[in-house]
């Protein structure tokens, strides 16, 4: 059976900001991650994980055997019934068991077999997890449950599409419903570089009231690790769409326990200002194409630099005290300036499994804790092969860049 505890879509991104700063090795590497998540924005969902936790569903291992009726469409079942009402007037609903979600999930895909269902109840992060057939090859399908503060950058980023400078999709729409609830549909892979043939399609819905609801499907029988058993996931985007707004689902997350749901962080407000992006193309050397940049963020940001010998990603992390991890970050063989910055630096092969990319990095910490990452790398995005040998701005340029008085100016 599969381990329920793993990681959802949003966690397996949200860390990252915070996280980024957490290890040495392995807090480069979630550095990286963290742009990826933000790529998706998915934002490694500032890795103050959604509070209120999506538990995703670890689907290695799953197999089952099916009978496919005959005609069978790809909408989901709607068989349910109608959407809870608000929950600010009604008292606080009653748990659904895990029985009770792994029989929704049954219930509302279409017509097929369901094998090796599990499911979690809402009083402990709410999933169901099937392998589904329709005759048409095996694969696994989850619905995560969660809760997200209503109103908050955090709930925005849920449903935003991804930047393929990180991600890798074939395609991504966002769009507002008639309830005001807001939908994603994002065709993408398991993989950052693709590899296997392992399709991921996923759906992240949130309401006004703050629900979350998030399906998540595969072409095989197994999230991870399992042989391919179709060229698609079995539900198209009309099916994802039913399948994530059933109102089974936003009953499920209303019956959350209330001392559950997440709110604002206290300082939610007044947000943080400044473009990390639009800073980071300011500093980039004269002479050198700025070819892209991300979005204006106050966190993180990047720019696809062209030389005219191969593009190449260069991302930066602006975070504001992270004096609690410091010796963790900054240990043997960092070099503490006069005004007490700490730099590090690291050369190390890319993080996302393609062959030949590498990423270098300068890591500072100035002494109020404010910590600048500057990284590049020698391809235009983490997920596609190398364009050059090595990236575009050489280690003495990125320290400059990590140094710049300019990064204390932002929030």
């Amino acid at each position: 059976m599969p381990e329920a505890d793993h990681d959802s879509f949003e966690e397996r991104f949200a860390q990252a900001l915070r996280d980024a700063g957490a290890g040495l090795d392995t807090g480069r590497r979630d550095l990286a991650a963290a742009g990826e998540a933000r790529g998706r924005r998915l934002r490694t969902r500032r890795r103050a994980a959604v509070a209120g936790g999506v538990a995703g569903v670890a689907l290695a291992g799953l197999a089952g055997t099916f009978v496919l009726p005959e005609g069978h469409d790809d909408a989901v079942h709607q068989r349910s019934a109608a959407a809870t009402a608000s929950t600010a007037t009604r008292p606080a609903p009653s748990p659904v068991s895990a029985a009770e979600l792994a029989r929704t999930l049954e219930k509302l895909l279409p017509q097929g077999r369901s094998t090796q269902t599990e499911a979690r109840g809402t009083d402990d992060h709410p999933y169901a997890a099937t392998v589904y057939d329709d005759g048409r090859g095996k694969a696994a399908i989850s619905v995560s449950v969660n809760r997200v503060p209503v109103g908050t950058q955090e709930a925005r980023e849920t449903t935003e599409c991804p930047d393929k400078v990180f991600i890798a999709y074939d395609s991504c729409a966002t769009t507002r419903r008639a309830d005001g609830s807001v939908l994603m549909i994002l065709k993408g892979f398991e993989y950052p570089n693709r590899r296997g043939g392992t399709k991921l399609w996923r759906a992240e819905l949130v309401t006004p009231t703050g629900q979350h609801i998030g399906v998540q499907e595969w072409n095989a029988p197994a999230e991870k690790d399992a042989p391919v058993t179709r060229d698609e996931p079995p539900l198209t985007s009309t099916g994802l769409t039913a399948l994530v707004t059933a109102p089974e689902w936003r009953a499920a997350a209303d019956a959350i326990p209330r001392k559950q749901w997440p709110k604002p962080a206290p300082n939610e407000h007044p947000a943080r200002t400044g473009s990390v992006s639009a800073t980071l193309a300011g500093l980039t050397p004269h002479g050198i194409k700025v070819a892209s940049k991300g979005s204006a963020d106050p966190e993180f940001g990047y720019v696809v630099l062209d030389d005219g010998e191969g593009a190449s990603l260069v991302q930066v992390n602006v975070q504001p005290d992270m004096r609690d991890v410091e010796d963790q970050l900054f240990g043997e063989g960092t070099e503490t300036l006069p005004d007490g910055t700490k730099v590090t630096t690291h050369k190390e092969p890319g993080e996302k499994g393609v062959a030949g990319i590498v990423m270098w990095t300068v890591d500072t910490i100035r002494p109020d804790g404010r910590r600048v990452v500057v990284s590049a790398f020698n391809s235009g995005a983490q997920n596609t092969p190398p364009t050059r040998t090595a990236p575009a701005l050489t280690m003495k340029q990125l320290r400059t860049i990590a140094l710049d008085p300019t990064w204390l100016t932002l929030g």
